[in-house]
């Protein structure tokens, strides 16, 4: 499938009250536009095109968001270089792009260096990739990569706590996201994590007016029934 092909089967698949939505979300670059498709519908339309990094990297190119979206989505994560991962998290357009860039069993978090990347981008100094650090630890937190052992784990929670409430917002809600991940990995994590969320207490997201998301109930969420029988808690 080419681009234009791409760009004709989203036009097809327009939904006008995600268009409304998308005119009112307060995107700040003018010229990016969207026919209001949904993620579920998104993640279809990836599946039916499969993958293609070449395609992946002429989406990303276009002023469409439901087309970066998709190109975010069939990309190859063995043909995706750390120059292009750097060259990306610098054109990701607020949160919509963010969420699919590196969490959202993002493409980027299966890539082989996807942890390092996690590692260095913590420690920068630029918020949109904590961000995305943060949301690589929390689709990793579901694998076991080399260097994410329990120490690490246990270390990062501590930083978590320590950092998160100084954070920029949406950084905030990576690494509370991150935190619930990783207190679902063994009955350990749980411990430590749910001990830093309840000292954490509620994190302060705000998404927006007539959005009815609402910030991750993280202690919820780590003493629910299903992951108490999970670990055997």
């Amino acid at each position: 499938m080419k681009k234009a092909d791409v760009i004709k089967l989203l036009k097809e698949n327009t939904n006008q009250r995600g268009v409304e939505h998308w005119k009112k979300s307060g995107v700040k670059d003018s010229n990016l536009k969207s026919f209001g498709i949904g993620l579920t519908q998104l993640r279809k339309i990836a599946k039916q095109i499969g993958r293609d990094h070449p395609l992946a990297l002429q989406l990303w190119k276009s002023n469409i968001y439901d087309a970066k979206v998709i190109g975010l989505l069939i990309d190859d994560p063995k043909q995706i270089t750390r120059a292009q991962a750097e060259e990306q998290v610098e054109q990701l357009q607020g949160g919509y792009l963010a969420h699919v860039f590196a969490s959202c069993d993002a493409t980027l978090a299966k890539t082989p260096f996807a942890f390092d990347l996690a590692c260095d981008w913590m420690e920068s100094d630029d918020p949109a990739r904590r961000r995305c650090a943060y949301a690589l630890i929390y689709e990793l937190s579901k694998k076991n990569p080399k260097g994410m052992d329990d120490e690490f784990l246990l270390v990062l929670i501590e930083r978590i706590k320590r950092e998160i409430k100084a954070e920029d917002m949406w950084v905030r809600e990576s690494m509370n996201t991150a935190l619930m991940g990783i207190g679902k990995r063994n009955k350990r994590l749980n411990k430590a994590a749910l001990r830093a969320a309840k000292a954490i207490g509620p994190v302060d997201v705000d998404y927006g007016g007539g959005n009815a998301c609402e910030p991750l109930d993280v202690v919820k969420h780590l003493t629910s029934e299903h992951l108490k029988k999970k670990l055997g808690l």
